[in-house]
């Protein structure tokens, strides 16, 4: 398993400066910056599905995307 931050990271604002391919911190800065505004990284809404855009990144976005997806 690769565990290389900079090409494991899914995220596609590159250039959001806590994405981990602008500097040498890993997922720590994005992870940070998500839980204190109240949100969930776009990395876990790709692991669900990269074929829906979420209406928001808020932990009841995420939940509404999960069930959302898991009803197709």
């Amino acid at each position: 398993m690769n565990t290389d931050a900079k090409t494991m990271c899914t995220c596609a604002d590159k250039s959001c400066p806590f994405n981990p391919a602008n500097h040498d911190r890993g997922c720590t800065p994005c992870i940070a910056k998500n839980l204190a505004a109240g949100e969930i990284p776009s990395c876990f809404f790709n692991a669900v599905s990269t074929s829906r855009t979420p209406r928001g990144y808020r932990m009841e976005d995420f939940a509404e995307f999960v069930l959302a997806v898991s009803r197709r």
